[in-house]
């Protein structure tokens, strides 16, 4: 009882600091990206938080429980995508600046000259978007629950902590979001130094982890377990570092855009790296859980189940807190992307007064949505995989667009986008058997060849360079939000 309530309490001190604001954001610009002035620490949160979520706290264990090393893929590619970000994010901060984006969907629409792209990115960028957010509030109810033992606690806490943050986003919008991610890296670093600290003690010392794994189950210290062999590392690796290193996700684009300067952002790309070493530490519980845990126990309980097993009750609820964060400040941030989105680029023809009201109305729907599939549980791992898969398929558009001159066509990026998302959904929908290649790396063929055919004929009929219309960010803020 004591460790349910104060988890409630953690997360309902949560949404209240999200919400210590003092005046509700009334604008969309402002709601989004502020004053496109957030300064190296700001920036620098908002932009961690997609390494320390709720797949980094149940997902990355279970995969460690199960494949062994083969989890470090994500370290792996959250360390490599830097690299790429170093230079791809402060151009779009410059673009974004001098052109007026709030969106990804602002992006394609400006650089191709195309409102339908626009739309077509935008939506698909949302709907991407729900697997993600359904995989924080899932995570969160399965800590609630292993954490209380109680299936009553985990429903109550997931309906809280999805209407706080419904709440918290629409009053504060990025400056709320802000507050709660610097508290949540916190939370999870105290957390990872607790678990730590913990494993250390019952196994004497982290080495005789490795040591026993080496004598009791050596294949998992390989790449050599059924379904995590060097395929799936190469390929989950690749797949992420392609999307990630364009910044394919649509809800880490206002962190970018909201960004004082280039140089800020360069500077986060060279030290954000050393930040996913904390991602040793889920790992490492997945493995010494496999000396603990019956073979059959489930990936996502592992990390939290462990805890129970080497902590005492007041610690085991202050890592389920952090938890609750790691899960609330992410969802927080994808509701943003996904209204931000279907209001501003699917909708789009809204005049200024009433973009904020249909924007909160898409914040409850997709907070609903993702709720409602969040309680009939999901594998948090593989909805990972789904949302990257869908993104990564922007890539290519957005290496295009980044350029001083875009020589491409709308026509052959939309078509090259809508082939290879809908050849993600077909592949894990339908369930189509791909050993351990990733759908997400397998629909960029498609996705490429559509391209290079479609602007092979669009030049063959006398089209050209995209031409880039001068403008002013007040106007074109003026004609986007109408």
């Amino acid at each position: 009882m004591i460790v349910t309530v104060m988890i409630i309490g953690g997360i309902i001190a949560i949404g209240g600091l999200g919400l210590a604001s003092r005046r509700r954001q009334k604008s969309m610009s402002n709601w989004t990206v502020g004053e496109r002035s957030n300064p190296k620490w700001t920036s620098w949160f908002l932009q961690a938080g997609e390494s320390l979520t709720t797949f980094s706290y149940l997902g990355l264990a279970g995969i460690a429980f199960a494949g062994g090393v083969s989890s470090t893929f994500a370290i792996a590619y959250l360390t490599i995508s830097w690299l790429g970000l170093y230079f791809v994010t402060p151009r779009i901060r410059e673009l974004g600046q001098r052109r007026g984006y709030l969106t990804m969907g602002d992006f394609f629409e400006d650089r191709f000259r195309s409102r339908w792209l626009g739309r077509v990115v935008a939506l698909i960028g949302a709907l991407a978007l729900i697997p993600y957010l359904q995989l924080q509030i899932t995570g969160l109810g399965l800590i609630v629950e292993l954490a209380t033992g109680s299936t009553s606690a985990r429903g109550l806490s997931m309906v809280i902590a999805s209407i706080l943050v419904a709440i918290f986003v629409a009053w504060s919008g990025i400056k709320g979001i802000a507050r709660v991610a610097i508290l949540k890296d916190i939370l999870m670093v105290v957390a990872m130094v607790v678990i730590a600290t913990g494993l250390a003690i019952s196994f004497n010392g982290i080495p005789g982890i490795f040591a026993r794994i080496a004598t009791e189950a050596p294949t998992l210290l390989t790449m050599q377990v059924d379904g995590y062999d060097p395929v799936f590392f190469v390929t989950a690796t690749l797949v992420t570092v392609i999307g990630s290193s364009f910044n394919t996700l649509p809800h880490l684009w206002p962190p970018v855009l909201a960004a004082k300067s280039g140089e800020v952002l360069r500077s986060n790309a060279k030290w954000l790296p050393i930040y996913q070493l904390v991602l040793f530490l889920p790992i490492t519980v997945g493995l010494a859980a496999v000396l603990v845990l019956p073979e059959g126990t489930t990936g996502n309980t592992v990390l939290l189940t462990m805890s129970g097993e080497i902590l005492p009750d007041w610690l085991v609820g202050v890592v389920a807190i952090a938890g609750a964060s790691a899960a609330m400040v992410p969802a927080s941030a994808i509701v943003m992307g996904i209204s931000t989105l279907i209001t501003r680029n699917v909708i789009g023809t809204l005049r200024a007064a009433r973009q904020m009201t249909v924007n909160y109305l898409v914040i409850v729907v997709a907070i609903g949505l993702a709720l409602a599939f969040g309680l009939v549980r999901s594998d948090i791992g593989a909805l990972l995989l789904l949302t990257y898969g869908c993104t990564t398929q922007f890539a290519p558009a957005v290496a295009i667009a980044l350029a001083r001159r875009v020589r491409v066509g709308a026509w052959p990026v939309g078509l090259s986008i809508i082939t290879g998302s809908l050849t993600v959904a077909v592949i894990t929908f339908a369930e189509i058997p791909l050993g351990s290649w990733d759908s997400g790396l397998i629909a960029l063929a498609p996705n490429l060849l559509v391209l290079v055919i479609a602007e092979a004929v669009r030049r063959a009929r006398g089209g050209g360079d995209v031409t880039q219309v001068a403008i002013e960010p007040a106007a074109h803020l003026q004609a986007t939000t109408h």
